[in-house]
């Protein structure tokens, strides 16, 4: 008898499984788990299939918690079908196994997680011996599905990523299970007789305790933050009638208070006394009547223009930054939006890092945007489109800062595919919101930069002097697309144009000099889209654009993994967040197992050692490291810090701290 060989190809989920039938035209008959015809077979996983097992199934005597049983480090890992998706794992497992099935596409999602989650699946099989390519997309068009499919590679020139995925889950297993259970059976009674709790498991994670510890620390800086007042000078100066303009003293150098103690900064003194002994001065010497000295006169005017670009385009950071920002929802909220935007064809990969296109999408980039002219619906966006087109703006793309091939990974930026238009109006209110967001962060970077004219005047009395300046946006320019959605104070006019009529020398009349009383500011706690963006960079919250994407380096968890473990952290009462302004603060028993960390295993705090962890992941993808090296660390470190936290018998300690805490929340069940 002979066999007819068929293609298998298993996807993530069983809707973009519909997609890839439908894309590669496999008509065929829709059975309980996959679907078939003569010539290929697609199944689909649901998620996760396998995970790993609990140390129970090593041993039942690691089903009890103790110390005896610490560091938990197998030289051989256990994995497991997860129970609840056992019928459909058999399913995908009875496809890869088929005598005529010859080769076998991968097309779970294109990143770690869905390359680990394939693995896991190929390795509880059997690893089936046959052919296995990979296929790798960015959006779920058809265009892209039949490209992917025809340039898909060897899955064996993934294994690097997928030993990457390995190294992870090992990571955070490894942590969670022997820390969690170090730190519990050392600290958990003191922690549950101070909360009045019959028993509490503190938990500990690689991402989740440092996380906990930014929002901690944030929250211990707003506290302890003292406000501190200055003093300013403001002088009023007048050219001639009606033209009047504020200038703001500086202590630089030539001044007499130049670096003087007296000074809180550069622009403010520490007493009112002082700065009100300055204006006393500075009246009494432009009265005097000597005309070297005390006369108000423009020491120097420098004119300018300036062009300002378009930000670049969205990663899933910055669009959940932006997201929280603008319409008050969770980083999960956020991305849960995005994905459905992605399995609508709408926009492309969600999960990505990277905030500009490869140079391949870069010089097809004209076919989205004139799909983009058919958007029923949203009249200005299809205009926007048109013009760019009509204009021929996207020719020198590929020349700009928005095309960088050394900055793309896994994906390029998030941006609109052209395709699944016909679902733009039935969108829901937050969803189209997001999905406009996106449009014109990408279509803004077709368009010329705003324009602005700058003027900046130093006035000068005696040896003091004043500084004005103003900037005055001439040419919209990219400004058009971003109008609705821009926070910047740009303006179109202003009263102020007489400004750069000014000349060096000219004389002008001080109308009158006023102390203004500034405040210092405490630091910002964060919110649920800010510590997403300081997740990105390690730990630092940037609030420049620019800057963020200069120093970017590995940071704190993935783009798929961020939001999630603040989930995490809300769901086992470590944290809070405000829905209305997405604030977010600890809770009392995050901040006591903060202390707890803190006083026992302080490097998981450390974002610059966590995200050192992600960097070496990275460094095991692209082949820098090899995995034995990144497993060996991993397990000194588990060692070490078992050994060092049994040495330290500090719980009693710890109380005082609690107490510290406790003080800022009411209610508080701590014993006195």
């Amino acid at each position: 008898m002979v066999i007819i060989s068929k293609a298998l190809f298993i996807t993530e989920k069983p809707s973009v499984a519909a997609e890839f039938a439908k894309a590669l035209k496999i008509n065929g008959k829709k059975m309980n788990g996959y679907i078939e015809s003569d010539k290929a077979v697609v199944t689909w996983c649901v998620g996760h299939l396998v995970t790993m097992s609990y140390p129970e199934k090593y041993d039942e005597k690691l089903k009890k918690w103790s110390l005896n049983t610490l560091p938990f480090l197998p030289e051989v890992y256990k994995y497991e079908v997860i129970e609840g998706v056992r019928k459909q794992f058999d399913i995908v497992k009875s496809q890869l196994v088929r005598e005529d099935i010859d080769r076998i596409y991968v097309c779970t999602d294109s990143g770690r997680e869905g390359e680990y989650i394939y693995r896991l699946v190929d390795a509880m099989s059997g690893k089936p011996n046959k052919q296995k390519i990979r296929v790798w997309i960015d959006s779920q068009t058809e265009a892209e599905i039949i490209r992917g499919v025809k340039e898909a590679k060897d899955l064996s020139e993934y294994d690097n990523l997928a030993e990457a995925a390995y190294l992870r889950a090992k990571e955070d297993y490894l942590m969670g299970i022997n820390f969690s259970r170090l730190l519990s059976l050392v600290y958990g009674k003191v922690v549950s007789n101070y909360l009045g709790k019959n028993y509490i498991v503190i938990a500990v994670g690689r991402v989740m305790s440092c996380v906990l510890g930014m929002v901690v620390q944030r929250e211990r800086e707003v506290r302890e933050f003292t406000v501190t007042p200055f003093y300013k000078i403001i002088g009023g100066f007048n050219v001639e009638e009606g033209s009047n303009y504020e200038g703001e003293w500086r202590a630089v150098e030539g001044s007499k208070y130049f670096e003087s103690p007296m000074l809180y900064n550069e622009g403010g003194f520490k007493t009112k006394e002082t700065a009100e002994k300055l204006i006393g001065e500075l009246r009494e010497s432009s009265m005097d009547g000597n005309e070297t000295k005390g006369n108000a006169y423009v020491e120097t005017i420098t004119k300018k223009k300036e062009n300002k670009n378009a930000p670049l385009l969205f990663n899933l950071a910055e669009i959940q930054n932006e997201c929280s920002k603008k319409f008050k929802i969770n980083p999960e909220q956020t991305l849960g939006h995005i994905q459905a935007l992605y399995e609508k064809k709408m926009l492309t990969y969600p999960r990505t890092d990277a905030r500009v296109l490869s140079t391949a999408i870069a010089k097809e980039i004209d076919s989205n945007i004139k799909k983009l002219t058919r958007l029923n619906g949203n009249t200005e966006i299809k205009n926007i489109a048109q013009h760019i087109i009509e204009k021929k703006w996207y020719t020198n793309i590929i020349k700009t800062k928005y095309v960088d091939d050394s900055k793309v990974t896994d994906h390029y930026a998030i941006i609109p595919t052209g395709e699944g238009l016909q679902n733009y109006s039935a969108l829901k209110e937050t969803p189209k919101k997001i999905y406009n967001l996106v449009l014109r962060r990408f279509l803004a970077i077709f368009y010329p930069p705003a324009v602005y004219s700058k003027v900046s005047v130093v006035t000068k009395i005696d040896t003091e002097r004043f500084f004005t300046s103003d900037k005055v946006c001439t040419e919209l320019g990219y400004l058009e697309v971003l109008k609705p959605f821009n926070d910047s104070n740009d303006r179109e006019g202003t009263d102020m144009k007489f400004l750069s009529f000014l000349k060096k020398g000219q004389s002008v009349k001080l109308e009158d000099l006023v102390v203004k009383e500034g405040k210092t500011s405490p630091p910002k706690r964060f919110t649920t889209g800010s510590i997403i963006i300081a997740m990105e960079n390690a730990g630092k919250l940037i609030e420049d654009e620019e800057l963020r994407e200069h120093i970017k380096g590995s940071g704190i968890g993935t783009s798929a993994t961020r939001s999630g473990i603040l989930t995490k952290l809300e769901k086992i009462g470590y944290i809070k967040s405000n829905n209305k302004t997405q604030v977010v603060m600890p809770a009392l028993l995050g901040e006591i197992i903060y202390d707890v960390v803190k006083n026992s295993i302080p490097t998981l705090l450390n974002p610059e050692l966590t995200a050192s962890w992600e960097k070496g992941l990275t460094m095991v993808t692209q082949s820098e490291i090899a995995g034995t090296i990144y497993m060996d660390k991993l397990e000194n470190y588990i060692v070490k810090n078992i050994d060092r936290v049994l040495q330290l018998k500090n719980g009693l300690r710890l109380k005082s701290k609690f107490d510290a805490a406790s003080g800022f929340y009411e209610n508080s069940k701590a014993k006195v």
